[in-house]
């Protein structure tokens, strides 16, 4: 969907339309900017800024307090569109979803015939425009979504990836956050012809096990399915030492660095978390874990370290014994299509703080 709240905001009261729209907080407060216009964005006014930023690049721009229950709203009557093609649907938020149309109840074999067909009913249906990827993987389709919003449809077939792919930015490969582009860039990638260029084994060196499925998809390749079913329990990443660590700040650095990963993979899918959980293996190989819940979910990279920090400090070992590697995860997720998370989210929008 093509700015999904502040569309719905301007679609409901028809003198915004067609002027700057901020969903968010009151900008002189600690909130953020939930979403924002088309018109706002050409000020530079993105999701996830404090709206006191967003009010000085956009002085014009009109706050508006988020009703996620309008939103909520829209979003099943899109999810009632999208079923009347196929049942192969894995959202990702409120706003948007992966669909596979190979067996579909239109009886179409043209997958962009189909994509037509949902920008029209959604359309019609909502008074929104959505725009459309098409192409024979999730991570392709998801590029050609991007490309051409507004009410965008763009078709990635196999002879064209080899010109759309490689001029763009590293931050286009799917799972690449701010931390991790920082990391590519300082170490020489900064467009997806850079990755190209290198190998598997040097992106693993640098990333982890991350690294060869960024190489991959630099060249379009992707074997994920869409998994319609699919309830995910936890995420995580971790790190094996050439050398093993015996120095704590070194390990706390490290985290602070896996926290914000985690923290980077929880605002991609939309999720908040509950639980954290520290893994540590030393060099005797002797495996140790442990977790801290929170009263109130999070995906603030800084509330995870501090949390994994002191599990670190005061639960492990750290400092007294080498460890060969390190590990944090985050599980009981709270998703967007939970109203839970609404209630978290105003909150933090609204700038009220929440003690964990």
């Amino acid at each position: 969907m093509d700015a999904f709240y502040a569309s719905v905001e301007q679609r409901d009261r028809p003198e915004l339309r067609g002027r700057p729209v901020i969903v968010g907080g009151d900008p002189q407060s600690r909130a953020v900017v939930c979403a924002a216009s088309y018109e706002a964005r050409k000020f530079g006014v993105r999701s996830a800024i404090s709206c006191s930023e967003a009010k000085r690049r956009c002085p014009a721009g009109i706050f508006v307090p988020p009703r996620f229950e309008a939103y909520r709203e829209v979003s099943a009557q899109v999810r009632e569109v999208l079923e009347t093609v196929t049942d192969q649907i894995e959202p990702l938020s409120l706003d948007e979803a992966y669909l596979d149309v190979t067996e579909n109840r239109l009886g179409e074999r043209s997958a962009t015939r189909i994509a037509q067909y949902l920008k029209r009913e959604i359309f019609n249906r909502t008074g929104l425009t959505a725009s459309a990827g098409v192409s024979f993987n999730k991570f392709l389709a998801k590029i050609g979504s991007d490309l051409k919003k507004p009410d965008g449809l763009v078709v990635i077939t196999p002879d064209r990836v080899d010109a759309i792919l490689p001029p763009m930015p590293v931050e286009r490969l799917w799972g690449v956050g701010k931390k991790t582009a920082e990391k590519l860039k300082q170490a020489g990638f900064v467009t997806i012809a850079d990755v190209r260029a290198s190998s598997a084994e040097q992106l693993e060196n640098l990333l982890g096990s991350a690294g060869p499925f960024l190489w991959d998809l630099s060249y379009g390749r992707d074997d994920r399915e869409v998994e319609a079913h699919w309830d995910r329990k936890s995420i995580g990443s971790e790190r094996t030492f050439e050398e093993d660590i015996l120095s704590v700040s070194k390990l706390d650095g490290e985290v602070a660095e896996l926290s914000d990963e985690i923290a980077e993979e929880l605002r991609d899918r939309s999720w908040f978390a509950t639980t954290f959980t520290l893994k540590i293996k030393y060099f005797d190989f002797r495996l140790s874990t442990r977790s801290v819940t929170l009263t109130v979910p999070t995906v603030r990279a800084e509330v995870i370290h501090e949390k994994m920090r002191t599990l670190l400090l005061e639960k492990t070992d750290a400092g007294r014994v080498p460890i060969r590697l390190i590990g944090v995860s985050a599980s009981h997720f709270i998703r967007e299509d939970d109203p839970l998370q609404f209630y978290f989210e105003f909150m933090e929008f609204n700038g009220v703080s929440t003690k964990i």
